[in-house]
């Protein structure tokens, strides 16, 4: 009886160890540049990682003080660079318009080479901390480029979902993480110092339109330090529509 019990101990181990180890490789970490691949992917592929403009309309929730007030219209043309060294440095072109009903709240526009608000040219240009606050996401379509560092950091969850966190460095030597999803991949959150502070934006809610290559989040939540200052739900969005430059000179 004890030699059956022996055999059978043995073979329930073995069997066990068989089902764990058929395919060793399996079990290998993905690299960080494996996850940046999978993240460009589950973005949309070449058309998110090189898109030429994006055109975003929704609504956006702001916090002051003790109150969260809604811009019922908040709305952004993008125009993408071709090249991008300093991952919070403005570039390409970038306009932004928020309003609460028929009034304008703010408007800020970036044309290439001056910056703008509503009254017209302001005098600090792509390398302002106004700028550093808002540029950092881009960076990621470029992150497996020459010149580009990838680094994984420890994981992490974002909103109860397990993520990989990846530091990318650019060629100036600045640090962006990201943290994407270990289920689908999605870009989850970033992360970078700028002279507010530590500024951390959360994605969800992706939504895609039919015969894009693109998942676009429909919540932004946007942190400084740890508080929240504003989120942005998005509606709608086009992709690759071709923008007059003009639009970006203010007013």
């Amino acid at each position: 009886m004890k030699n059956i019990t022996l055999f059978l101990s043995v073979t329930f181990y073995l069997a066990a160890c068989s089902a764990t180890s058929v395919n060793p490789a399996q079990d290998l970490p993905l690299s960080a540049t494996e996850i940046m691949q999978r993240a460009h992917q589950a973005a949309g592929g070449p058309n998110w990682v090189k898109p030429e403009s994006l055109v975003m309309t929704g609504y956006g929730i702001f916090y002051e003080g003790d109150k969260a007030v809604i811009n019922d219209r908040h709305q952004m043309w993008r125009i993408y660079p071709a090249i991008k060294n300093d991952a919070h440095q403005a570039d390409g072109k970038v306009r932004i318009d928020s309003f609460r009903g028929e009034q304008l709240i703010f408007q800020i526009s970036f044309d290439g080479t001056t910056t703008y608000n509503h009254h017209g040219p302001l005098k600090d240009q792509a390398d302002s901390e106004r700028w550093q606050a808002n540029f950092g996401f881009g960076v990621v379509r470029f992150a497996l480029e020459p010149g580009y560092e990838l680094r994984r950091v420890a994981d992490d969850l974002v909103d109860g979902s397990p993520v990989y966190n990846v530091m990318v460095i650019d060629p100036e030597q600045g640090e962006t993480l990201f943290s994407i999803s270990q289920q689908d991949f999605a870009i989850l959150r970033v992360g970078f110092d700028t002279p507010r502070g530590w500024h951390e934006r959360l994605y969800s809610d992706f939504f895609s339109k039919p015969g894009i290559a693109w998942s676009q989040p429909g919540r932004v939540r946007l942190f400084y330090n740890g508080v929240k200052a504003n989120e942005i739900i998005w509606t709608d969005f086009t992709v690759n529509e071709k923008i007059d430059p003009r639009l970006f000179v203010l007013p």
